[in-house]
């Protein structure tokens, strides 16, 4: 028996030969072979299994410190001014641990480690933040580190503290109106539709709000 194709081709070479009333359904038949066929190979290689794609995972670390680098001196931390005697208190403070008070000595033993650093924020009230903890390796490290300021202004408060040219101002607070304190035109505001309302819990006991009445409303409500 003949492969379709082959069946195929010997068909249009039949119509071509004969010609004639016939040729047209020899080769109708012949596109309807090489239709079936084409179906044929087509569902043969329909359900291989594809391979799966080589997927490259890459590392999230990068990314993630990207992100902490970007929010800057938003990152909430306290200001630290370190005190004239910070080394001969350290110095005493190890010497209540019975640790060496020489800046070479290694703080390895993590007891150790966990009962000075404890002891030093107590003295200092100031605490060695989780993010540089493995930098203070001795004691010397741990002196350089309780030495170092830490100033918490932001550049915006920093412009508010030098001298400034006579067209610019700036304006640390929140502004918010209030009908009991602002009284330059008896407590009316330019938004009557407008209330001031704070829903921070930060700043609720920081600035007062204030439900604004609609006029229009009230009109209204008459009629």
């Amino acid at each position: 028996m003949l492969p379709a194709t082959a069946t195929a081709t010997a068909t249009t070479a039949a119509a071509a030969t004969l010609g004639g009333p016939l040729a047209p359904v020899l080769q109708a038949r012949s596109s309807r072979v090489r239709r079936v066929t084409a179906r044929r190979g087509i569902a043969r290689y329909k359900y291989k299994k594809p391979r799966k794609p080589t997927v490259t995972v890459k590392a999230r670390i990068d990314s993630a410190g990207v992100s902490l680098a970007a929010r800057g001196f938003l990152r909430s931390q306290k200001s630290y001014t370190p005190p004239e005697n910070v080394v001969e208190r350290i110095d005493r403070i190890c010497e209540s641990q019975t640790i060496l008070v020489n800046d070479d000595t290694k703080l390895e033993d993590p007891v150790l480690r966990f009962k000075l650093f404890v002891a030093c924020e107590k003295e200092f009230k100031h605490s060695v933040p989780n993010s540089l903890l493995y930098t203070i390796e001795s004691i010397g490290d741990l002196k350089q580190f309780y030495s170092t300021s830490v100033d918490s202004t932001t550049p915006y408060e920093a412009l508010s503290r030098i001298d400034l040219p006579k067209n610019l101002h700036i304006q640390q607070n929140y502004h918010r109106f209030h009908p009991d304190t602002d009284t330059m035109f008896n407590g009316k505001t330019a938004f009557p539709k407008s209330s001031t309302l704070v829903t921070g819990l930060k700043y609720k006991k920081k600035y007062s709000g204030h439900t604004q009445d609609n006029p229009w409303l009230d009109e209204q409500m008459k009629i």
